[in-house]
């Protein structure tokens, strides 16, 4: 039987501290997943089919983060009907998110493969990895569904303070997915369509398991006969808190799209950099996020069990966490970024390993400020306020078309690597008052 975590008691930072470490780990193997995705192809293929996975992921941001956006935003109402201790709403507002998510997810699924070929010449996705690109992307559209499904039963389980779960069921699919590559990849030879492949299949299985394992173990989870019905006022609350998280990730990833159609007009050379160098950013901030959806949770419980004051006590608590890590950080890939490139490539690619090295330079002296949105957007999300929250999305997607259209033809690559920066402050300028503001208005 797993157990709930009431977080509305105790410590804010041990609890902090002790539900995001294993959404730390749980991301960290998704990470690593998507590391060895790319080490493999960019070792044993080529910089064409490294470029190929990485020359759309702005796209997959978009879609991806517009889902995982709304599965998040599902969460809030679970979370905060949990520090009510109103279980009868609780389990209405599960049950009708899951019919929703099934529906969402097929539409996205349908639309995006039919446009797949069509997102790619948006993009201007050079001639020589278009067909890789292509051929990734379209299975990585049908993993739509499972990735939708995943990160709602992921969200309600942390929702009821529970961040282990999840994170048994990401090992699973972590090491599964690592041997699927090598399988596909190496062994039968599918290129980079085998790195999709692999995570299309590894999924289904994490997305299986994590909803029969929710559905079974979590006794404030069982429903009644009449409570097994589909409720369309919860529906539409579910969505007006949902659907602004999704937009505002969706949002975002506009100015990641225009960043990343600009870059990849720069050559093959810098979409490879620019692939390597996310992959190895992701890894390494995801703990970032994974402190924002622990506030989250934090916030939610707290705001509906009306302790208002331990919210801004626990945004500190998370705020001297993050300092430390940043600090953490820079110690690690400033003198080490090249050597961090140099996995995914052959060690002749000087330009590649420039460009890699370059832009992890750049990014890691303002990971501070990624910190404070992180924190600050979730906490905000978490008491309901996400329609708020979308703004600071607004703000990052500004500061990308600016970089897009202004730095990458006055800088090349380097105006490449200000645009996440420049996108982070951005959204704090806005973020920091926005904060006040409803610190202000929920404690009154």
């Amino acid at each position: 039987m797993a157990v709930t975590k009431d977080m509305t008691v105790g410590r804010p930072f041990p609890l902090i501290l002790k539900f995001s470490l294993p959404l730390l780990l749980g991301t960290v193997l998704q990470q690593t997943y998507s590391l060895v995705d790319a080490a493999i192809i960019g070792k044993s293929l080529d910089i064409q089919s490294l470029g190929a996975i990485g020359s759309s992921s702005s796209v997959l941001f978009f879609i991806l983060g517009f889902c995982n956006g709304c599965c998040g935003g599902f969460g809030i109402p679970v979370a905060q009907k949990f520090g009510a201790k109103d279980f009868v709403m609780l389990r209405s507002y599960v049950n009708t998110s899951i019919r929703i998510s099934i529906v969402m997810s097929l539409i996205i699924m349908l639309l995006t493969v039919l446009l797949c070929r069509k997102i790619l010449v948006w993009m201007s996705t050079p001639d020589d990895i278009f067909d890789g690109a292509y051929i990734y992307l379209l299975i990585t559209f049908f993993t739509i569904p499972a990735i939708f499904m995943y990160n709602l039963f992921a969200s309600v389980i942390r929702a009821l303070g529970d961040s282990k779960t999840p994170f048994y069921f990401l090992i699973v699919a972590t090491i599964l997915n690592i041997a699927l590559d090598f399988l596909f990849i190496l062994g039968f030879g599918f290129g980079v369509g085998g790195a999709a492949f692999a995570t299309l299949v590894s999924q289904l299985v994490a997305t299986v398991l994590c909803g029969f394992f929710m559905m079974k173990k979590f006794p404030v989870l069982k429903k009644s006969d009449g409570e097994k019905k589909f409720c369309w006022q919860h529906a539409g609350h579910l969505l007006s808190v949902g659907v602004p998280m999704g937009l505002q990730f969706s949002i975002t990833a506009i100015g990641s799209m225009m960043l990343q159609n600009s870059n990849n007009a720069l050559g093959t050379t810098s979409v490879a950099a620019f692939t390597t160098a996310m992959r190895i950013k992701m890894f390494f901030t995801c703990a970032f996020d994974n402190m924002g959806m622990a506030m989250a949770t934090f916030a939610g419980q707290n705001f509906g069990a009306k302790k208002i004051s331990r919210i801004i006590h626990g945004v500190k608590d998370s705020m001297i966490m993050m300092l430390i890590y940043t600090a953490l950080l820079f110690a690690i890939i400033w003198p080490f970024a090249r050597i961090f490139g140099s996995w995914f490539m052959d060690g002749n690619e000087i330009e590649v390993l420039d460009k890699t090295e370059l832009f992890l330079h750049v990014n890691v002296i303002f990971h501070i400020t990624l910190a404070v949105l992180c924190i600050l957007r979730y906490t905000i999300q978490g008491v309901g306020f996400t329609k708020l929250s979308l703004f600071s999305g607004v703000a990052e997607m500004i500061a990308r078309i600016l970089v897009s259209c202004i730095a990458v033809p006055a800088l090349g690559f380097m105006g490449v690597c200000l645009g996440d920066p420049l996108a982070w402050v951005a959204a704090d300028l806005f973020l920091i008052p926005a904060f006040i503001y409803v610190y202000k208005k929920i404690k009154n």
